[in-house]
């Protein structure tokens, strides 16, 4: 596996970096995975491929320095702010049940159950909760693809293809500003849906967290 090393850039930069790697992949027929770890400066929301941006307040996003993005991959919208991000990039092929969307998000996944159980953090599956698509914020929606703490969501991704290959992001908690989320999203983000690392184990680092994810 190759592995980008953790960086931080803003919004634009993280989503042209993803699309550049998932085209250099296609490009030179790359047959073992690209894994990359980054954050975002400035705060930033990214928008689902095909997402309606209407729900977003454009004068209270520039007064607190707030990105747009949008990215190449589908669902719902997410603030990045305190939180570790990934990218996997592979062909179909390299996994086994690649040509089926849900299989591979968990296969993509298990890397990260595996990672953060080293880290004493157990996750698992979401999807136990009815999904309600009126919701713009992707970490109030739980699917068969989301790994989640305690049935509370704690990692949200989002995947695309093209030419055979597929890209596979996502970004993890680590903390969150709940009534900034509530006044983005305009809906309330209860601490029953979601949870972040801190809430898990306060002592955690980022540092130790990308360490253990760039093994």
């Amino acid at each position: 596996m190759r592995f980008i090393p953790f960086a931080t850039y803003d919004g634009q930069k993280n989503m042209d970096i993803d699309a550049a790697l998932l085209d250099e992949a296609i490009e030179k027929g790359l047959t073992e995975p690209i894994f990359r770890l980054y954050a975002w400066e400035p705060a930033c929301i990214s928008l689902g491929r095909n997402q309606d941006d209407s729900f977003l307040d454009r004068e209270f996003l520039k007064k607190h320095n707030i990105d747009v993005v949008r990215r190449l991959t589908g669902g719902r919208a997410l603030l990045h702010d305190n939180e570790i991000t990934y990218s996997f990039i592979c062909p179909i092929s390299y996994l086994e049940h690649g040509e089926h969307v849900v299989s591979s998000y968990k296969e993509i996944c298990q890397i990260l159950i595996d990672r953060f159980k080293k880290l004493g953090i157990e996750l698992d599956f979401g999807g136990k909760k009815p999904v309600n698509t009126a919701f713009d914020y992707c970490m109030l929606i739980s699917t068969g693809a989301d790994l989640c703490y305690n049935n509370k969501k704690l990692i949200g991704s989002a995947q695309c293809r093209k030419n055979g290959y597929i890209l596979q992001h996502g970004g993890i908690l680590y903390d969150c500003d709940t009534a900034l989320l509530e006044t983005i999203f305009g809906e309330p983000v209860s601490a029953d849906e979601i949870t972040t690392i801190k809430e898990i184990n306060p002592d955690l680092t980022k540092e130790q967290i990308i360490e253990i994810l760039s093994v």
